[in-house]
């Protein structure tokens, strides 16, 4: 991978983390999450609908300023999901579901996950992108979420 150009470094790291294994998708992950490449995002963003919480805690930790109006990962995220409205919508909602399926018992509260933070500072960034509030698909606090896995 040494000989590979850094472009094609970074698309290698963004195919494998589609991998069937967590731990393989987590350690590409880490190479490309705090990448300013605006290819990158789709991949780091459909990582927040995945069920392994350690890779939102490392999406967590690489995206700092995704919270902080003005900075490149907030005004890139931003953009990127005001571009892609159905994909961010069944981002959300697969966040819900992973949380209700394997999470909840850990989590009484929606909001005490570290999903539904991720999706709360990327909806502020498309937010700030539109002038308007992003629309919301999480359980609203005190709601009962019925499912079953």
């Amino acid at each position: 991978m040494a000989t590979l150009s850094r472009r094609r470094q970074q698309l290698l790291h963004c195919l494998y983390s589609r991998h069937s294994d967590g731990w393989v998708r987590q350690r590409h992950l880490s190479e490309i999450v705090d990448s300013e490449d605006p290819w990158v995002i789709p991949f780091v963003v459909q990582l927040v609908g995945e069920y392994v919480v350690e890779i939102l805690v490392d999406i967590c930790e690489g995206l700092r300023d995704l919270g902080t109006q003005g900075t490149r990962a907030h005004l890139a995220y931003g953009q990127f999901l005001v571009d892609n409205p159905a994909f961010f919508a069944r981002t959300q909602r697969r966040v819900v579901s992973y949380w209700s399926c394997y999470y909840r018992s850990a989590y009484a509260s929606f909001s005490g996950y570290l999903g539904c933070t991720l999706l709360d500072l990327l909806r502020s960034a498309a937010s700030d992108r539109t002038g308007r509030p992003w629309p919301s698909l999480a359980p609203a606090v005190g709601t009962r979420v019925d499912g079953h896995c």
